[in-house]
Order: C-alpha cells, then structure tokens, then sequence
C-alpha cells in the first residue's frame, strides 16, 4: 500500500497548468530549457513535478533576472522562473485566484479574467469629464518594494491552505540569477514575470490601497491596473490632502510614491476655466489631454481625451524601423504582410480605441519603409519615386486588406497621400 503525500494536488491540475503555461509561451528560465524541450519527456517531466510538489519538496529554483530597457530611459527588472516553475505557479494561482477574485474591487483592472486595460482606459476618460482633477499615481519600484510579511498576512486571511502559504513564500524567497551566474539575494517584493506575483500584486494593493481608499476617500473613484492608478477628485485641495495622505499610508506599507511622477492633473476642457500648470498624464500608453474634438450637431470643442501616447508612439516606430523591411528585397510582399501583420494589428487592436488618428501619422512609416522596399526589389522603380507610390496606390487599391493597417488609413476612398 503506497503512503499518501502530504499534500492532496491532484494531478489533472498540474496537467492543466502546463496547458496554460504552453498557451502564454514564454522564454527560458535559469536551466535553459524552452517549453519544446520540457515537452520531449513531458509526462516524466510533469510526474516529476507532481510528485514533488505533494510531498512538499519543490523548492523553487532561482529566476533568470533580465534587465528590460524603459522607453524614458532607465530599465525594469523582469524574473524569468524555469518551465517547471511556472507551472508550479500556475498550480497555484488556479487555486487561489478563485477565492479572492470576488473580494477585489471593481476598478481594479489589471491581471483579473474579463477585465482589460481598455476597459480602465474607458471608464478613466468618462470621469475625467464629470471631475475636473486627477491624481496621477506613481509607486516607486513597486514589485520589488512589497512587504512580505504584510503580504503573507494577506494570503493567511483568505486561505490556510498549508501548500499553498508553503510555495508562495519559497517563491518569495527565490534569489534572482544574473547573466553572470552571480545570485541576487531578494529580502522584499516579487519578481514581475511570475506566473503567481501580479495576483499577489493584486493583493497586497487591494488592502494597500483599494480598501483603504474606499474607507477613507469614498467620494473619490479610481481606476488601477496593478500598480498604475488614476484617482478622480472635484478640487485641486482634495487631490492634494489624498496625495498628502496616500504618502503616510504607503510609507505604512513600505512603499513610496514617486515624487515627480506622481502629479496632480488638471482636466482641462471647453467647459473649464482657469490656467493650470499640468494639463496631461499617461495612463496604460495613452496621454490624456486636451483636444479638439467633435461635437453633436457638428459642432467643434476642447474635450480631455485619451490618444496613443507619444512614448507609445515612439516605441511603435523603433520596432518598425527594427524590421530592416527595406532590405528584405528576398520577400514578396505576401510574404512580408504575413510577418508583420501580427505586429500592425497588435497596434492597431489597442491603440485605435480612442483618438485614432492620433495613430495614423506612425502607421503611415510603413508605407514610407514599402516604398523604399519596392524600389531596391523592381528596376523600374528604382529612379522613378513618383511611380513608386503609383505602383503601392495600385496595390493598395486592388488587396486593400494585405496590410492590416491599409483598411484603416485609406478605406473609404482615402489615397494614399504624403508618407
């Protein structure tokens, strides 16, 4: 008669991790192994896992710390765990996910099933019509500030669940892996690419400050996507007492807001007076701003909108360039739509909800790379620029589909102009 394990895992759990680990991909950890690899002896490989997970073995191997570069300069460090480890997580987060999901507040946006930043985007624009200021929220290295004690309070309240409280805070604990094989002891926070850390996340800022701030501030809604916040008041004295006190609050958490990031924003319309000195803030890769936008009855104003942020932007147009399209003169154009479309709707699909012609300007860089493309490909274009943009408005008129952004830029008759 074989024992028991000490722990009650079942193994079409693990079997579903793996399914949703597989699904979001993702790249190596500190072992090297890719999900293909894992997968030659996948059955031995999830046994393995299974097995020491219920017995209460697994002991988490280090992350594979990536520095990534920012777009305003500066670099956000990403934890990478092994396969294995995610799946792990994965385990984990299925069980837990269930039993707090209710309890997390409405404007909470980030990392939750059936919630999107668009819809934080959303709702962000339609109170910045109805309140005439914003606190812009910006916690200081977040991920890597949090208080574990303070988080593992948390977690004990929801579950006494004894793997589940076991594994997190082996997780927490994990050292880091640098490139140069050196470990970096961690004492606070967890690593932003876990599988498990943006629930935890959720977590400790949901009693942080989504609780605190509905005890306190009733009046004053907000939208938050982990830790990216937006808070609406009716006076620049509220958002300056909630700023004042938000300062001793998270000082209580361990956490510091931003000094300069952190702001306090005028919302700024056709219908608001008075000179303010910030008039904008970023929220999710969008700036709201004032712009002019059009009425009903075909009448024109200043209205405080979301558009793609010029950071965004500026992040679009480095990948673009990054393609080297105009070299790859060994490519039909077929060719180059099928790798680049994915890129181009990804764009698309998130920046086009508000403001979109915002967007079309850097859109417009692709066509200007095509053109040079199509030049070193036909001879007969090479000294012929005007024939160049011929022979596109050809194509664009006859596949107005192949590029997923021509639809978008130049459907309804729209030509196709200075690129």
């Amino acid at each position: 008669m074989t024992k028991a394990k000490p722990f009650d895992i079942p193994k079409w759990q693990i079997w579903k991790a793996f399914k949703r680990v597989k699904a979001n991909q993702g790249a190596a950890g500190v072992d090297g192994q890719s999900i293909e690899e894992f997968e030659v002896r996948l059955a031995d490989n999830l046994y393995k896992l299974w097995n020491r997970l219920s017995s209460g073995s697994y002991m988490p191997p280090p992350v594979r710390r990536v520095d990534i570069p920012k777009v305003n300069g500066g670099t956000r460090p990403l934890g990478i765990p092994t396969v294995a480890d995610r799946i792990a997580q994965e385990v984990v987060r299925r069980y837990l996910e269930p039993l707090l999901e209710p309890l997390f507040h409405p404007d909470s946006y980030g990392y939750r099933p059936g919630r999107s930043a668009i819809d934080a985007i959303r709702t962000a624009r339609q109170r910045c019509w109805r309140y005439d200021w914003v606190l812009d929220i910006d916690i200081k290295g977040f991920f890597d500030s949090i208080d574990w004690v303070l988080l593992l309070k948390a977690v004990h309240k929801h579950t006494d669940c004894p793997w589940v409280l076991l594994y997190i805070e082996r997780w927490l604990k994990a050292p880091a892996m640098r490139d140069d094989g050196m470990l970096v002891v961690r004492e606070r926070g967890t690593p932003q690419g876990g599988v498990i850390s943006p629930l935890l996340a959720n977590l400790f800022l949901h009693y942080a400050f989504d609780v605190w701030l509905k005890r306190g501030f009733a009046g004053v809604p907000f939208e938050r996507y982990a830790d990216d916040i937006i808070c609406h008041c009716r006076s620049e004295r509220e958002a300056l007492a909630l700023r004042q006190v938000l300062e001793r609050r998270f000082t209580e958490c361990g956490l510091v807001l931003h000094p300069e990031k952190t702001k306090v924003v005028y919302c700024k319309d056709t219908n608001r007076r008075g000179e303010h000195p910030i008039l904008q803030f970023d929220f999710l890769g969008y700036t709201f701003r004032p712009r002019l936008a059009k009425w009903r009855g075909e009448l024109y104003g200043v209205s405080f909108l979301p558009a793609a942020s010029p950071k965004a932007l500026k992040a679009i147009r480095q990948a673009i360039r990054g393609w080297s399209l105009q070299t790859r003169s060994d490519k039909a154009l077929d060719d180059l739509a099928r790798m680049f479309n994915p890129y181009i709707r990804g764009w698309i699909n998130y920046y086009s909800h508000f403001y979109k012609s915002a967007l079309y300007p850097t859109l417009r860089r692709i066509d200007a790379v095509l053109l040079r493309w199509a030049r070193r490909k036909f001879k007969r274009l090479r000294q012929r620029p005007k024939g160049a943009r011929d022979w596109l408005a050809r194509v664009i008129r006859s596949s107005p589909d192949l590029f997923a952004h021509w639809l978008l830029l130049y459907g309804q008759g729209r030509t196709l102009g200075a690129v």
